[in-house]
């Protein structure tokens, strides 16, 4: 069995937004996080207090534990039982008693694990996690991969009126200068390992992922790609796209001296005036739209264009090596959010984008701006902190020292096409369309309660959320569906996610009872409070590395042979995949105050919903595919919508 296969439905590819439940920091270290970035008076410490370094805790971190056979086993089948009738779960646990027992194959397999887990680097996962929930899968990074936040409309950098398609505003430019200021910033920070390390409570949580978002870039390549990431990252330049066109254009002086805000706007309309300037027949092919392809279609595009010419390899390793990259759109979206975040997810017909750029921004001419991510090397947890800080310092993102450095002439990136490459132009063109065509997204912005309401009458406002999902569904389909919630596992070294199976024997009980005519409140609170304790065990367990899936994942990775393939019933019955087949995806990505944020789903039948709740406030974006006749983003959305309201009402 093809271990690679089942994978789309496991690894839930943007949890995000592809992200992931998260971590709370301290009110202090978030404090001193907002001071180090933008205040000139963080660097006044206190002579006696030594100021933590970045990566100061990442040796005396954990690593990833490897759950015993017994406890996954136990855990395994106790996920089983409200998917599967009584035949199916007698014959899936006996795979599973057959697979773990005393001298049985799964010993072995175990055995290779601990061994694998003397070798790596950071954890026994972390090249099992890269390669099969990332690096294998040969769809379409854009809608499949890569993740989308909108950013909150800026009383700063926000036009009244919205300028004429093929416009370049003032606005527009200002925004994205100020941006890429700010995330300069913040590469300091990383670079200089002075942005402060984070804890959730009194547990110092990994810092890694810091390091693979500045620079990062994945390389399309048979029979998987690859992913690359530097540190410290000390480019400096942007990659910037307008209409197609693409610059490497300078933000730091030569030594890396920053330069002002005004500078680099000033580098930005060199762009726009050199795009403006030349004249249709002359511009560049739209090469960036193949990034949006089939891998396999887009690692042999890149080959042909690295043997056309020296100049391709040149303007490749440009692009993948710069810092990030700045998307200029010369149009706005709808001024409806339910159709604006659609040029933020996947431009609408995925030109003027880099797919393959872990973090690219967007800027429309209105002002209005989002980014596109790709999720291979960091969880959301680790931009969505980025984010945070930009948005909510917009205006003083000038650097403590600017110079007057000069800083060198933008360069636009040439291609060479050949015939081919340009009908593989436009067959990416043709394919990507259909792919944007069928993606149904929608968002919920509901501000009639948040977490301060949830909190008050003594709900886990992640579990609750995750219980409405589960009456949702139930309402809408009259059935339970195995469920991801994505948890966080950074207090291990290079953790990064597990799966919540939210589905359970008690989630089940509790939409069933709450849809029961004859169940009173009382009732109704009973189950919500025993679901939600339910849910909270096994969030527990997956963030301490004792949740499910990795561990099989793992175990599967370690099969040698096809006798030993043929040999784990565990994984050739039917439960195994049905189990996985998470129609309802779902990450977390609280508070979502100053963006909000989707992916798609993991399933042809299912939704990826992403959420975030404010404190008077709960966000949602949910995605499906049109292909689907069961499914229907917005009258789901309705479903939620009711499931919110109905169980306020109960708790009173």
């Amino acid at each position: 069995m093809n271990i690679a296969t089942p994978l789309r439905t496991t690894r839930h590819l943007a949890s995000l937004l592809t992200g992931v439940s998260r971590p709370q920091l301290t009110a202090q270290v978030r404090r001193r996080a907002a001071s180090a970035f933008y205040s000139s008076a963080a660097a006044q410490v206190d002579a006696h207090q030594v100021p933590e370094k970045s990566f100061q805790n990442q040796s005396r971190l954990p690593r990833l534990p490897i759950p015993s056979l017994a406890e996954t086993a136990a855990r395994y089948k106790r996920s089983l039982v409200p998917i599967l009738n009584e035949n199916d779960l007698a014959r899936a646990e006996k795979a599973v008693d057959e697979f773990v027992k005393p001298g049985g194959l799964g010993e072995t397999l175990q055995g290779r694990l601990h061994e694998m887990d003397r070798t790596e680097k950071h954890s026994w996962l972390e090249t099992i996690w890269l390669n099969k929930g990332y690096l294998e899968w040969r769809e379409p990074s854009m809608i499949n991969v890569n993740w989308w936040a909108q950013f909150k409309d800026s009383p700063h950098f926000n036009l009244e009126r919205t300028p004429d398609r093929g416009v370049i505003s003032d606005v527009q430019i200002q925004r994205a200068a100020n941006y890429a200021s700010s995330l300069l910033n913040f590469n300091d920070l990383v670079n200089s390992q002075t942005l402060p390390p984070e804890y959730q409570r009194t547990t110092p949580l990994c810092m890694n992922q810091y390091k693979n978002q500045f620079g990062a870039y994945r390389v399309a390549e048979m029979p998987r790609d690859r992913i690359v990431t530097t540190w410290p990252t000390t480019a400096n330049y942007i990659t910037v796209m307008m209409r197609d066109q693409i610059f490497r254009v300078p933000v730091t002086g030569p030594n890396g001296e920053r330069v002002s805000v005004q500078a680099i706007e000033q580098q930005l309309r060199h762009v726009v005036e050199a795009v403006n300037n030349t004249p249709e027949h002359e511009r560049q092919a739209a090469v960036g739209v193949l990034t949006s392809e089939n891998r396999d279609t887009w690692a042999k595009a890149r080959q042909t264009l690295l043997g056309l010419s020296p100049l391709n390899h040149a303007t490749l390793s440009s692009i993948d090596n710069s810092l990030f990259v700045v998307c200029l759109d010369d149009y706005s979206s709808d001024r409806d959010i339910d159709i604006s975040h659609h040029n933020i997810f996947h431009a609408n017909n995925a030109h003027n984008r880099w797919f393959d750029k872990s973090m690219q921004f967007i800027f429309e001419n209105n002002g209005r701006a989002g980014i596109n991510g790709e999720h291979t090397p960091a969880d959301a947890v680790i931009p969505g902190r980025i984010l945070d800080e930009l948005v909510r310092n917009e205006k003083t993102a000038e650097p403590r020292e600017p110079t007057h450095a000069q800083l060198a002439s933008i360069e636009p990136l040439k291609f060479v096409v050949n015939d081919e490459i340009k009908e593989t132009i436009k067959q990416a063109e043709v394919n990507a369309k259909k792919m944007i065509d069928n993606v149904d997204s929608c968002l919920i912005h509901f501000n009639e309660y948040g977490s301060n309401w949830l909190k008050s009458v003594k709900c886990s406002p992640d579990a609750y959320v995750q219980m409405v999902l589960q009456l949702a569904y139930y309402r809408h389909y009259g059935t339970w569906t195995p469920t991801y919630e994505s948890a966080s596992v950074r207090a291990f070294l290079g953790g990064r996610t597990e799966t919540v199976r939210t589905c359970s024997v008690d989630s089940v009980a509790f939409v069933k009872g709450f849809e029961n005519k004859h169940a009173d409140n009382i009732e109704k609170q009973r189950l919500l409070a025993k679901a939600i304790g339910s849910h909270l065990e096994y969030m527990m367990a997956a963030s301490a590395g004792k949740g499910v899936d990795r561990h099989l994942l793992g175990l599967r990775s370690m099969m040698q042979t096809p006798e030993e393939q043929k040999q784990a019933l565990i994984f050739q019955d039917p439960s195994y995949i049905q189990s996985m087949y998470f129609r309802l995806s779902s990450s977390n990505m609280s508070p979502g105050d100053n963006f909000w944020g989707g992916f798609g789903p993991v399933v042809p039948e299912g939704y990826g919903i992403n959420y975030a709740i404010g404190k008077e406030n709960i966000k949602f974006s949910i995605s499906s595919l049109r292909s689907c006749p069961e499914t229907n983003s917005r009258e789901f959305r309705e479903s939620i919508l009711g499931a919110l309201r109905d169980m306020k009402k109960t708790l009173g």
